[in-house]
């Protein structure tokens, strides 16, 4: 498997959103959105279900690290769930399959991972970003860490266990940290 990027401009991240949604549909522009916002891996963000939402909290135990999680929903992501719920009150999952509404006695199932993976891996190749379900993830990092220069917020955020491993993950590059020495003069 190829090694993705974190998106660092926020007008990419707009257009990957547009261009999501031109090529590949609402849904899966949706998934980009939500994804950007809660920094979590593909498999536990597929996962949700909308009863793993009370209030303005997200509650999981991931798949990878068994751990619970309890993340506070910002506006845009509550809008984003808002509006999910309102345009299918009768799904289980936030992203469920439409295929598996026409398979008759099998119970509901979210999108594959795979087919958001393909959709993001083409309009990666259109931007010139290597992008991939994991892009989503990097991204909040990469952005909180840009906005509060705080690596153990990002590290807390990711769960991750080492700077080193959460600078590499987010795509901060040695060429970076020397440019911000650069600019901080006391």
């Amino acid at each position: 498997m190829a090694e993705v990027q974190a998106v660092k401009s926020k007008d990419t991240i707009s257009l990957i959103s547009h261009l999501l949604e031109i090529r590949f549909g609402m849904q899966i522009s949706l998934v980009w959105q939500l994804g950007i916002n809660l920094g979590l891996r593909i498999s536990d963000l597929l996962s949700i279900r909308f009863s793993d939402i009370k209030d303005n909290r997200l509650i999981l135990v991931e798949s990878k690290t068994n751990k619970r999680a309890s993340i506070f929903l910002n506006d845009k992501a509550l809008s984003l769930i808002t509006q999910l719920r309102e345009q299918h009150s009768e799904h289980e999952y936030i992203f469920q399959s439409y295929r598996s509404r026409t398979v008759k006695n099998k119970p509901p199932r979210p999108l594959s991972r795979r087919a958001v993976g393909d959709a993001f891996q083409q309009v990666g190749q259109e931007v010139k970003i290597a992008l991939g379900t994991h892009s989503m993830r990097k991204t909040r990092g990469y952005h909180l860490y840009k906005e509060t220069k705080d690596i153990g917020r990002v590290m807390k955020m990711l769960r991750h266990s080492s700077v080193e491993q959460t600078l590499r993950y987010i795509g901060i590059t040695q060429e970076e940290i020397d440019t911000d020495f650069k600019r901080l003069v006391l």
